[in-house]
């Protein structure tokens, strides 16, 4: 039960974020955003270092140095693709293809779910497509940019949040620590080998700060539960952030919700409370 509640807290944290992001991106450079973004969620975790602590192994550098080179691509694929088209259509792609590769790794691995979780799992994929299609999304195709963009950056989440879980238990904030300083250091370079192609329009500061800081709480989210529980059932419950980006999308910029997703949202929380019966 700790894992799902962790899982559950790490989707709604990680949809915040994203919409945040892709908000803040909007007619500016998507660079610009994350490198606000990163360095904020650095702070973040450096804050919580006395208190969850750390154990440096190289093992713990290793994979959390990993896991940040593919935050890095991950902050700028997610954000851009999220900026440049609606986000009900885009948002399940990402998180599809960020949840089919944790689980297929999981399976591979020997993780041993029950009956509930076989039909928990293909449920939630489910709920996600439902949930995060808006009206039209049927009836009109991404272009193939948008569509590359979005697998990038399905790809991207799931070698980050692979990454973490592969780093040492015992390694605390490690991991985390380390991927964060390493997706810094990349979009600060980035962004001043780019600087001229940056453009003057600039994201809201508190945006994408807040973007950053969300997204380091749901990375810890993610992390402890992923050590607590199976790697395919976390997954897939931290897949379901879509949910919560489309409802701030609703919310801040009236964007309509059909009628599949909501019927997604009940598939949600069927696909949810099978999976805690694991």
């Amino acid at each position: 039960m700790t894992a799902l509640l962790l899982a559950l807290a790490s989707s709604l944290a990680y949809g915040c974020a994203d919409f945040l992001g892709g908000l803040s991106a909007r007619g500016a450079h998507v660079l610009r955003t994350v490198v606000i973004a990163a360095p904020a969620s650095l702070a973040v975790e450096l804050a919580l270092w006395p208190f969850l602590g750390a154990h440096w192994s190289p093992a713990a550098l290793a994979w959390g140095a990993a896991s940040g080179a593919a935050s890095a691509a991950a902050f700028a694929l997610l954000y851009r693709t999220l900026a440049i088209g609606p986000m009900s259509v885009l948002s399940p792609i990402t998180a599809l293809v960020s949840a089919v590769l944790p689980v297929g790794l999981g399976l591979a691995q020997g993780e041993h779910l029950t009956t509930y979780a076989l039909l928990g799992l293909p449920l939630a994929l489910i709920a996600v497509v439902l949930v995060s299609a808006g009206p039209g999304a049927g009836a009109s195709r991404p272009s193939r940019t948008t569509l590359l963009l979005a697998l990038g950056a399905g790809a991207a989440i799931a070698a980050q949040l692979i990454c973490l879980h592969q780093a040492p238990a015992d390694s605390g904030l490690a991991p985390i620590i380390a991927g964060r300083a390493v997706s810094s250091v990349l979009v600060l370079t980035a962004a001043a080998l780019l600087r001229e192609r940056l453009g003057d329009r600039r994201p809201a500061p508190a945006l994408c700060a807040a973007a950053g800081m969300l997204d380091s709480l749901a990375n810890l989210a993610f992390l402890l539960a992923a050590r607590s529980g199976d790697l395919a059932v976390v997954a897939v419950i931290t897949a379901l952030y879509p949910a919560g980006t489309v409802l701030l999308a609703r919310v801040v910029l009236a964007e309509r919700i059909h009628r599949s997703q909501l019927t997604g949202l009940g598939a949600a929380a069927v696909a949810v409370s099978l999976l805690a019966l694991n």
